[in-house]
């Protein structure tokens, strides 16, 4: 009997520690959500600068073991309009939150690592997302649950819902199946970890032809683990894989393409940024025809992460603020422009430090053979170099140290890619091979007589070397000048700067 009343005792004793606690947790929430706020306000600045979003919380209603409150994402101007939320409009998610050490929410996954709460985040219904209820039935198409550490660390599980889109209007229609999305970032947001999967998505629209164009993607995984360097640029490994892509026009199948997979890998040493980027293709087909696998390799390195970081910041607040001109949009050529104009003035801050790009390779190939690309470039921090560039070698000097490139287009494989082309468009396969193989051979014919390529067994081959004003064009030494006026500009065409 002692012992019974021993073990109620305990039982009961730990009732009023874990309410307490709960019920402390709850009233330390409350304090701190203005600088929850402010915290995830200054992380949407520092992200999208130009994006002009502010957030805030409405409606906090506190309990002893569970808490709600609204968090509102809306504009922060009420006269000019932006891509995301219009002024008056608003995204409002909906927040139940269950207080620590040991949320329901969390107990009922058996997690037992003590919180500061768990929170059930949902969007409710409004202007700015009402679509989005539309696709989905009127469920929030988010559902998600968030472990929050008492040291301000996050960790959410989030649920993306079936979602079915049709316009009998126009013919479009756009379906998912739905997915997952996981991610972690510390209390700062410096480590960032995230995957997500979507297992289907079909896209519906019409072509030119008002034909019906069919999009379907299965398979999408999504990895990342990053961090930010010292100087704000954010580093780490990534991931992204698509087992399967194809388009049908009309009914027929246009292309289908299968295993593309990417990743990149990027790390900081004494303020200079390096890594990899790597693409792979396992198959392409058009119509049908095997085009093929590819893939792309490319080595960044000696990139002075300070001025990365000055030209993302630059570049990206130049962009946004052209994309919020009026009219801007209608003006694709314009477009082009502004863009071409921002880049460039852009450029000299992604060159300090005198970074490479090596390209090796770049390749594709069929069942007959490989064609490649290998390209380093060692670029200059214009900074170092000729104040004012006087003439086109000059201006090309400032910014270049060394290039070397070699392209290797193999025949065979040429012709059974050509072939393919003819046999695609139309073309019995015996004329299709002929017209392909006079087609090849026609470019390497051509190429011989402009000395742009020579030929190397069954291989067209160009290779380009350049360093301090010469150029080495197929194993021909000459200046820049020269090379310039010969294959750029035209013979005889002026190499001096416009004054």
């Amino acid at each position: 009997m002692k012992k019974t009343k021993v073990a109620i005792g305990v039982v009961v004793a730990l009732g009023v520690i874990w309410t307490g606690s709960a019920w402390f947790t709850g009233k330390q929430l409350e304090k701190n959500m203005d600088r929850l706020v402010q915290n995830a306000n200054a992380q949407l600045n520092n992200m999208a600068p130009e994006s002009r979003l502010q957030l805030s919380y409405q409606d906090f209603q506190r309990g002893v073991f569970s808490s709600s409150a609204r968090l509102v994402l809306q504009s922060s101007s009420q006269t000019e309009d932006n891509s995301i939320i219009k002024p008056g409009q608003s995204i409002v998610f909906d927040e139940k939150i269950d207080h620590g050490p040991f949320p329901f929410a969390q107990l009922k996954k058996l997690n037992l690592i003590p919180s500061m709460a768990s929170v059930h985040t949902q969007l409710e219904n409004t202007d700015a997302v009402k679509k989005l209820f539309e696709m989905t039935k009127g469920q929030s198409i988010i559902q998600a649950e968030t472990r929050l550490g008492y040291g301000g660390s996050t960790a959410s599980d989030i649920q993306l819902l079936p979602l079915d889109y049709n316009n009998t209007q126009t013919g479009e229609r756009f379906a998912s199946n739905g997915g997952t999305i996981n991610v972690s970032a510390d209390d700062k947001g410096d480590k960032v970890d995230l995957s997500g999967n979507l297992d289907s998505l079909v896209l519906t629209t019409k072509n030119q032809l008002d034909m019906p164009v069919v999009f379907t993607a299965n398979g999408l995984k999504m990895d990342a683990s990053t961090h930010l360097s010292p100087e704000g640029v954010r580093i780490g490994d990534q991931s992204i894989n698509l087992q399967k892509l194809t388009a049908m026009v009309n009914g027929q199948e246009a292309f289908t393409a299968e295993g593309l997979n990417g990743k990149s890998s990027f790390n900081s040493e004494k303020s200079q940024i390096s890594g990899n980027i790597d693409y792979a293709l396992d198959s392409l087909k058009l119509q049908n025809q095997n085009f093929g696998q590819g893939k792309l390799a490319i080595k960044l390195s000696q990139f002075d992460a300070n001025g990365m970081k000055a030209f993302s910041d630059s570049y990206n607040t130049q962009v946004q603020a052209l994309m919020n001109e009026p009219g801007i949009s209608d003006n694709p050529e314009v477009y082009q422009q502004r863009i071409s104009q921002i880049f460039s003035a852009n450029l000299p801050l992604l060159l300090k430090g005198d970074p490479v790009v090596n390209i090796a390779p770049f390749s594709w190939k069929n069942d007959k053979g490989e064609s490649s690309l290998n390209l380093s470039v060692h670029f200059k921090d214009p900074a170092t170099g000729t104040a004012q560039p006087q003439n086109i070698s000059q201006a090309v000097d400032n910014v270049l140290k060394t290039l070397d490139g070699k392209l290797i287009i193999n025949m065979p494989m040429a012709t059974e890619m050509m072939t393919q082309v003819a046999t695609a468009e139309g073309y019995k396969q015996e004329d299709a091979t002929k017209l392909a193989d006079q087609q090849v051979k026609g470019v390497a014919a051509m190429g011989q007589m402009f000395k742009l390529t020579t030929q190397q067994d069954n291989n067209i081959v160009t290779s380009l070397q350049y360093a301090t004003g010469q150029v080495t064009m197929n194993g021909e030494k000459m200046p820049l000048d020269q090379f310039l006026a010969r294959y750029m500009l035209g013979g005889g065409a002026p190499t001096e700067m416009p004054q």
